[in-house]
């Protein structure tokens, strides 16, 4: 820098109001959308029950959204276009806030960038209009106003032309607008929301949503069924928990329908759309031991509280909230989606079925040879091995029927021998076994149709789940370093994982004070083996600064249990007698989680029986 100038004292200037507003719309309005999110949620304030939304050329030269709520009075316009004016607050409480708007920025900071019209009529009063031209209020007119508001916003960021080189294409910011609008119209389902297109003479309606009826679940599922898809929800399980103030509910997918990125994610706080790495990854745990790394849950999930156990004036773009007290917070949506999931038994999801179906189609193409290639995970440790390979001779899992354990190990032997086999009933979910193919797959008859199973994948998740009950009442074995490991830290770091030491020991890694903020590791859990304890300590520090709590070593064990359990179940190409099949079906149906094995995928095919004859073209 030039050593003249810097000995210029600089001059203090009050910003002019046009450039102060300017200013605040930067960050509130960064693209077409963000506008279209704020006059939605100001029609959502003024107790709308219909919104129509339109833009032309992804929002560009033109956003149009009408409502018919409150509307606002003549005298009320100059006001609402003025900054840090709302009637929403009155901003003795900034905790007591129960609307989605609350700053008085919008208005004014979109009329500071485009051309803004607002037209609007209170039930029973004088319609009229006023006009924003890159900051400048016109005049108050009257206007042949219907009830409600509308709000037509006009070339935006014409006046700051440079933000317009930073917008994404047409298509990108109108597939914008349309999440957004989707976005609040999950979390208003009492509410009717259209969107369309206008860019060209003859308009397109992107989306509709009529308002939905009924109880809050009847009304829910039928908006996300418009939103989502009848396949989400046909798919979803209903989740509604509750913990020290804080009420969870929504619908959440099940592990077998899951996505390959986190594009169906949805998360709310006191009706707000919101994109919180606490919740984020409160979610990703929740799902962590029924999905491998490369997939993703598909959820819509709710939390409402008191407003003043919640902060919402975090951001102006009020995306990020923070929870008075964040581990509660996180521990309801873990604990409220893990308790679905067990209650959702054996169920898997009915698309596996739909691409069953669409294999199956004729083809013009040669069979391919069958290749047996069943999936298996790499070898665990040499002390898990030994403990996987106890679970298959003799089977012992807790409360299986004794045809099903006794004499696992000789089932080849005995094969041809006569079967005695117990009735089963026909309401039975996955019905009786009726055969094995390719020394695999079980085929059974349901009342309704047929299942198929997995039995490698099926018994895999069984053995899983018993080793994990083992683990919660036993605990993690822990082994003792021969030499017991100093790890230099950050104090800060040193004392969080020693205020953590407690729930560590409990997962077999037991940690001590060495002094100026290092740590000594002094014992590992066994069935990990031979482990790197300090990158082990590393890996469970990153995860306590990304997300407030590890679940790092935990995750480590249950892999390890996992590949216990892959090691320990039933193995492709052994055959099972017809009183083990049908022992496992039982224990199936038995066992939350069964529908899946420990990697997502499904541990069984069901096709209803008139799917069977659509494929003979008996229909």
């Amino acid at each position: 820098m030039n050593t003249a100038h810097r000995n210029i004292r600089p001059e203090i200037r009050q910003l002019d109001e046009a450039c102060a507003n300017r200013i605040a719309a930067g960050e509130v309005v960064e693209r077409p959308a963000s506008a279209v999110k704020e006059l939605v949620e100001n029609a959502l304030d003024a107790g709308a029950t219909r919104i129509d939304v339109s833009y032309g050329d992804g929002g560009k030269t033109l956003i149009r959204v009408r409502d018919d709520g409150h509307g606002m009075a003549p005298d009320d316009l100059p006001l609402a276009l003025s900054r840090h004016a709302t009637s929403k607050i009155d901003g003795t409480d900034l905790l007591n806030i129960r609307s989605f708007g609350f700053r008085g920025e919008a208005l004014p900071s979109l009329g500071a960038v485009g051309r803004l019209i607002i037209t609007s009529r209170t039930q029973g009063g004088d319609g009229a209009s006023i006009t924003v031209n890159g900051g400048r209020m016109g005049q108050v007119r009257p206007d042949a106003a219907q009830h409600g508001t509308l709000v037509e916003l006009r070339d935006l960021f014409h006046a700051t032309p440079a933000r317009l080189k930073f917008m994404r294409s047409e298509r990108a910011e109108a597939q914008a607008i349309a999440d957004v609008v989707k976005r609040l119209a999950m979390a208003e389902p009492y509410v009717s929301f259209t969107l369309s297109d206008v860019s060209n003479d003859a308009p397109r309606q992107i989306f509709r949503a009529d308002a939905a009826q009924g109880a809050l679940f009847d009304a829910l599922e039928d908006r996300m069924a418009a939103i989502l898809g009848r396949e989400f929800t046909d798919n979803a399980i209903r989740i509604d928990a509750e913990r020290d103030g804080l009420h969870l509910t929504g619908l959440a997918g099940l592990p077998t329908y899951s996505r390959g990125a986190a594009v169906a994610q949805y998360l709310f706080v006191n009706g707000r759309p919101v994109r919180d790495k606490l919740l984020i990854g409160a979610l990703r745990a929740a799902y962590m031991d029924f999905l491998s790394r490369d997939r993703h849950p598909v959820a819509a999930l709710f939390i409402s509280c008191a407003p003043d156990l919640v902060d919402v004036n975090v951001h102006p773009a009020k995306s990020e909230v923070r929870f008075r007290d964040p581990g509660l917070a996180r521990g309801l949506v873990v604990s409220g989606l893990r308790h679905g999931l067990a209650n959702a038994g054996h169920r898997a999801s009915s698309t596996v079925a739909g691409a069953m179906l669409g294999a199956m189609q004729p083809q013009s193409a040669p069979p391919v040879p069958y290749q047996h290639a069943p999936y298996q995970m790499d070898r665990p440790s040499a002390q898990a091995r030994a403990a996987s390979y106890q679970l298959q001779a003799p089977f012992q899992m807790d409360d299986a029927p004794a045809a099903f354990w006794s004499g696992a190990d000789t089932i080849s032997a005995r094969h041809d021998a006569p079967d005695t086999v117990a009735p089963v009933p026909d309401d039975a979910p996955l019905g009786a076994a009726r055969a094995q193919l390719h020394q695999n797959y079980i085929v059974a008859q349901t009342a309704r149709g047929m299942v198929i199973v997995d039995q490698h994948a099926a018994h895999e998740r069984l053995v899983y789940e018993r080793l994990k009950r083992q683990r919660a009442e036993n605990g993690v074995a822990a082994q003792a370093l021969l030499i017991p490991e100093i790890v230099e830290l950050p104090d800060a770091d040193a004392a969080q994982l020693l205020a953590l030491s407690d729930d560590l020991a409990a997962l077999g890694l037991v940690i001590d004070a060495f002094g100026g903020g290092a740590i000594v590791v002094r014992e590992t859990p066994a069935l990990l083996g031979a482990v790197d304890a300090r990158a082990l300590i590393r890996d469970i520090l990153d995860e306590l600064a990304d997300l407030g709590k590890s679940q790092s070593l935990q995750a480590r064990i249950d892999a390890v249990l996992s590949r216990m359990a892959c090691h320990g179940s039933v193995r492709s190409g052994r055959a099972m007698r017809l009183e083990e099949m049908n022992a496992l079906l039982r224990e199936m149906e038995a066992t939350p989680h069964s529908g899946q094995c420990n990697h997502g995928r499904p541990t069984y095919v069901e096709l209803g029986l008139d799917d069977i004859e659509k494929l003979f073209g008996r229909k």
